[in-house]
């Protein structure tokens, strides 16, 4: 996995029921108003998405038993197993406590402290997490985490840590309970001693592969990560080296900033300094004006939208590159309209109403559907452009993006 979203593969990494797009659109009106209608018109969708997620968690084990959360349900065409990806179950907690009922508070909780377990009992014992873990069980008899090493994903790439850590940031905000902020500090000092980065651009490399080898490439995708999550940690700390460190990650993603087109390049190659121009990914467009919401970068919101925008009936939203626009990849979709809510320039929430209808229509309609929960794409070998490729899977992922996006949430800031 090169340097796009390895933490969202499904390999090595709307809401407006009953109305039309265009009905949708007429129905918007303020920012404010648009959230409460979007709620009202997505209550039964989004209790769906999130009972498919309840379901996910409990498929192995139940009640307070520490846990992982499974990543996807195979499909012919994709056959992963009990593989739960730590940016998944990093994404699932933040849903969870975005809508914030008692049932989901207890869930979250269950899902940081089986990340504080995991961290407490590496290998490496040094403050890290893990890419992906065998979650049939997570933890074995001897008490010992299963690590996903027969499937490559025992690596400890940033971007999957910088999500790690965010999500122990918003259960930090949401209990005060200091583990949860020891645990995400202890993850930060890792990054910072392991992946910090001085050419060219500077920011940070990718972080260690499973053979412990250093990853040299620079992604923005982790760069921005790393902002918002450095950025939450300067917050609760008041430590100044936090936002240092902040501003370091933030100066690499500005210069991967093409301002003759308004877009953001993926990263380097691996001196570090080259840009890698080979494919131009949705992520770095949508989060990284989620992240800072900084106006000068939000022209990339346009750019996603008009370069990587799919009409594959009955479904429309984006894919993750231009490499293939032959279906949507609905995680994506949902990174755009929770982007486009965050910006509310004109149009915006209603091109964000529209992306959210076409995920609400998935749960019903796209390939392996259970009603409930959202897959990865709307078909299977969507290709990103890096050698990899989406399936019509459902994913954990892409339902916690549409629970987060269908209430206006973004996941990169508190």
């Amino acid at each position: 996995m090169n340097s796009f979203n390895p933490s969202s593969r499904p390999f090595t990494r709307r809401g407006f029921l009953g109305l039309t797009s265009s009905a949708a659109a007429i129905a918007l009106g303020s920012r404010a108003t648009d959230a409460r209608i979007l709620h009202v018109r997505t209550s039964a969708s989004l209790s769906r998405a999130y009972a498919f997620l309840y379901e996910m968690m409990d498929r192995y084990f139940r009640g307070s038993t520490l846990r992982l959360i499974q990543s996807y349900v195979s499909t012919h065409a994709l056959q992963l197993g009990d593989i739960g990806y730590t940016y998944d179950n990093a994404l699932v907690a933040i849903a969870l406590l975005q809508r914030g009922v008692a049932a989901d508070l207890q869930r979250a909780t269950v899902l940081g402290d089986s990340l504080l377990y995991a961290q407490a009992h590496d290998p490496a014992n040094d403050g890290r997490v893990r890419d992906g873990y065998h979650v049939d069980p997570f933890l074995k008899p001897d008490g010992s985490i299963n690590i996903a090493y027969s499937d490559g994903d025992g690596g400890s790439d940033c971007g999957n840590l910088a999500w790690t850590g965010l999500a122990l940031a918003h259960l930090y905000a949401a209990t005060k309970h200091t583990p949860y902020l020891n645990a995400a500090l202890m993850l930060g000092t890792w990054i910072q001693n392991n992946a910090y980065d001085t050419r060219g651009a500077g920011g940070y490399t990718g972080g260690l592969m499973q053979n412990q080898s250093h990853i040299r490439y620079k992604s923005t995708e982790h760069n921005i990560d790393l902002f918002a999550f450095f950025t939450m940690l300067a917050g609760f700390t008041g430590d100044s080296s936090w936002t240092a460190r902040a501003a370091h990650a933030w100066t690499f993603v500005d210069a991967m900033w093409n301002g003759s087109h308004s877009f953001f390049w993926v990263g380097t190659l691996d001196d570090g300094m080259t840009i890698n121009k080979s494919f131009i990914p949705e992520d770095v467009q949508s989060w990284s004006y989620l992240a800072a919401e900084n106006s000068a970068y939000a022209p990339s919101l346009d750019w996603a939208y008009a370069n990587l925008y799919v009409n594959a009936k009955p479904f429309i939203g984006v894919s993750f590159s231009k490499s293939d626009l032959s279906g949507v990849w609905f995680e994506g979709t949902a990174h755009m309209a929770a982007a486009f809510f965050a910006r509310n320039g004109s149009g915006d929430a209603q091109k964000a109403a529209a992306f959210l209808s076409s995920i609400a229509l998935a749960q019903t309609r796209a390939p392996n559907h259970d009603g409930e929960g959202i897959v990865a794409a709307s078909k299977d070998g969507l290709r990103t452009g890096d050698g990899d490729k989406y399936f019509a899977a459902l994913h954990i992922g892409a339902t916690s993006w549409y629970c987060l996006a269908a209430q206006s949430a973004n996941p990169l800031r508190l």
